[in-house]
This record gives C-alpha cells, sequence and structure tokens, in this order.
C-alpha cells in the first residue's frame, strides 16, 4: 500500500511538474510557421486558415438574407462588416504571407470579436448561441501555433461570449436547459478538448527537441530556442560554449556503449548543476554539448572553467559500477566565443561556429581546458 501511495505522489509530482513547464512554455510560433512553410506538403494549410474566413462570410450572408437575421439596421451593418473582414482574412491568408506572431495574434483575437458579434445580432436566440461553436475552430489554430497563455485567453472569451448569449436567450422565454447544453458542449470542446490536444501536442514536441539519455535539449531543440534570439534587434552580450568529452572513444572501447552512455548522462546532470536554468544547454550529438546564453566575457569564462572542473571532477558512476575512478579520466575541452554587446549582434550560429573552433584548439592543446575568443565590437557574419 505504501509503495502504490509513494508511486501516486511521484506521478502527481511529475504531472504538476510537466503542467508548469506546458505553462510557461513561449511556444516558438516564428520556428513553427517557417517550419510549416518549408513543407510543399503542408503550404495548404495557410489556403485552409484562409477558406475559414470565406466560410465565415458565407454564413453572415446567408444569415442575413434569412427571417432569422439581424432585425435592425445596425445589426445588419455590423453583419455586414463582418463579412467585409471575413473576406479581408481570406485574402489575407490566401494572397500575403505567412503573419508574424502579433499579426496572427491581432487576427484571431479579431476573429473571436467577429464570431461573437454576428452571433449577437441573430433574431434566433438559440441559433445565435448555438453559432458560438466557431469559436473552436479558431482555438484549434490557436491550440497549435501559439502557448497556453494565448489560449487560456480564447477560452476565457469563449465562455464569456457563450454565458451572455444562452443567458438572454433563456430571459427573451429560451429553454433553460438548451441554454445549459450549450454551456456545456462550450466548457467541453473549449476549455476541455482544446487545452487536452495542445498540451497532447506539447509533449510530443518536447519528445521531438530533447534528447532522450540526457533530457537535455538535442539539435533542433536548441535550434528552435535560438531562432527567437535576433527578433528584438537589440544588441546584448551573448555567450556560446563548445564542450567536448577528451577521449570519450577509448572508453566506449574499453568499457562499451554502456559506460559510455552512463558517463554522457553524469556529464549532463554535472553540466546542469554547474550553469543552472537561465542558460540554454544542449547536446549536440556524441559527447558534444553546447551551452548559450547572456553572459560577457568575465562571466563566461567563469562559467566555462566551473564546466571544466565539474566534468573533471572524480567520477562517482564508475566507482558504482565496481570499477577503479582512476581508470575512467573523463575531462572536457572548452570552447568559449563571447560578444559583448558592441556594434551589430553576430547570428548565434557564427557564435556558436567561433566557440567549436575554440574548442578545438583547446583539444589540440592537450584537452581539459578553455579556449575564449573575445569577438569584441564583432561585426554579424
Amino acid at each position: 500500500m505504501e509503495l502504490i501511495l509513494l508511486r501516486l505522489v511521484v506521478a502527481v509530482a511529475n504531472g504538476r511538474v510537466m503542467l508548469e513547464a506546458w505553462w510557461h512554455d513561449p511556444a516558438d510560433y516564428n520556428w513553427l510557421a517557417r517550419a510549416l512553410d518549408s513543407h510543399a506538403a503542408v503550404r495548404w494549410t495557410k489556403v485552409a486558415v484562409g477558406m475559414g474566413g470565406a466560410v465565415l462570410a458565407g454564413i453572415a450572408i446567408l444569415v442575413l438574407s434569412s427571417e432569422s437575421g439581424p432585425p435592425s439596421r445596425v445589426g445588419q451593418a455590423l453583419d455586414w462588416l463582418v463579412v467585409a473582414f471575413a473576406l479581408f482574412w481570406a485574402l489575407r491568408w490566401w494572397l500575403g504571407p505567412w503573419p508574424s506572431r502579433t499579426e496572427s495574434l491581432t487576427l484571431f483575437a479579431a476573429a473571436d470579436l467577429a464570431i461573437t458579434v454576428a452571433c449577437w445580432q441573430e433574431s434566433d436566440r438559440v441559433y445565435g448561441a448555438l453559432g458560438l461553436v466557431l469559436l473552436v475552430v479558431t482555438g484549434g489554430y490557436l491550440a497549435v501555433m501559439h502557448n497556453a497563455k494565448v489560449l487560456a485567453v480564447h477560452a476565457a472569451w469563449t465562455m464569456v461570449s457563450v454565458l451572455a448569449l444562452t443567458t438572454r436567450m433563456v430571459a427573451v422565454g429560451g429553454d433553460p436547459m438548451v441554454g445549459l447544453a450549450i454551456v456545456l458542449i462550450s466548457v467541453a470542446a473549449g476549455v476541455v478538448l482544446l487545452p487536452s490536444m495542445q498540451f497532447c501536442y506539447w509533449v510530443l514536441r518536447q519528445d521531438a527537441v530533447t534528447d532522450q539519455l540526457t533530457a537535455l535539449l538535442n539539435r533542433r531543440g536548441l535550434e528552435l530556442n535560438l531562432s527567437t534570439l535576433r527578433q528584438s534587434g537589440r544588441s546584448v552580450p551573448a555567450c556560446a560554449i563548445a564542450i567536448d568529452l577528451d577521449r570519450f572513444k577509448d572508453i566506449n572501447d574499453r568499457f562499451g556503449h554502456a559506460m559510455g552512455d552512463m558517463v554522457l548522462s553524469r556529464t549532463a546532470k554535472r553540466l546542469r548543476r554547474a550553469v543552472g536554468s537561465r542558460l540554454l544547454l544542449a547536446r549536440m550529438g556524441g559527447e558534444e554539448f553546447v551551452i548559450f546564453g547572456p553572459l560577457d566575457t568575465l562571466t563566461a569564462r567563469s562559467v566555462a572553467e566551473l564546466v571544466r572542473q565539474a566534468v573533471a571532477e572524480p567520477d562517482d558512476v564508475v566507482a558504482a559500477a565496481g570499477l577503479d575512478p582512476e581508470s575512467v579520466v573523463v575531462t572536457a575541452s572548452v570552447g568559449v566565443a563571447v560578444f559583448d554587446g558592441i556594434g551589430d549582434s553576430p547570428t548565434p550560429a557564427y557564435l556558436l561556429a567561433r566557440a567549436d573552433t575554440a574548442m578545438y584548439q583547446a583539444k589540440q592543446l592537450g584537452g581539459n581546458l578553455v579556449v575564449v575568443d573575445d569577438l569584441v565590437g564583432s561585426s554579424t557574419a
């Protein structure tokens, strides 16, 4: 019984950690938009999103032509504005480039508002309340392209709209049970289904960008996180640290790949402990690791030296395996490239390349060494 309770506590704790990570994940819209636009097979996504505007325009025109349409001229004018916006939406997605994150959020905020306004104008109150199901469509896009906080705002707007329209429906003699059913449907779709879908997608994305052995970012994960660093256009200090374990092949050859994996896992834990959580830390493949963050030259030197010392500490993994710790010596060659924030910012890829070059210099000098390449006043390469 105690074991079952312990497993339950661990599961709850792990679930809480995952939910917090999902909530705080920024969801790199720019990277995802570029990824979708780079594959010809999925470029139809823009066409499909634009088609949503054409469908909304068609629905609004049909409603304007029916007896249950807006009874007042003000309502009719608002519906025609919705039609105009929906047609603009369709043309924007079909003819323009993929929108920026800010434009995407603006367009979908306007779409949510347009849907609610159009439904509010309906003389048939039940139809108006049911029409809010269209908010699930916009929510589906937000669940994939944006983060949990954006989706939470959309869910709140959905519930406010549904409660307002169903309350108005019941107030004029509508069936309260129908109103309750509409509210429950909206909760199931907008508050339960869409966030659950986004969470599952986030878990799959995390698996795609995380190295399974070390739980660090993999190469794709590092690129995903670095892709937004140049969006602000500000010149700030930046540092890349490249780490390569010395003579790691000898460990695999002498003791097998299982021991090599244990050493890599241990190294990842020590690196994380040495640099904390504010710096990006990734395993690039094999025995190569990378650290990236906003560090000046002095701080970068200090962090690099901490990293070198952490890797070279006596190997408790080896001792636990029943081997002489002195028989497996693990050290690292560390290369550092630092931009001091003066002049045009170099690209992350350029910094990483310079750090890699410095790391190979450290390796040629015998390893277990830090070499720093200070890009003072460097220009973008």
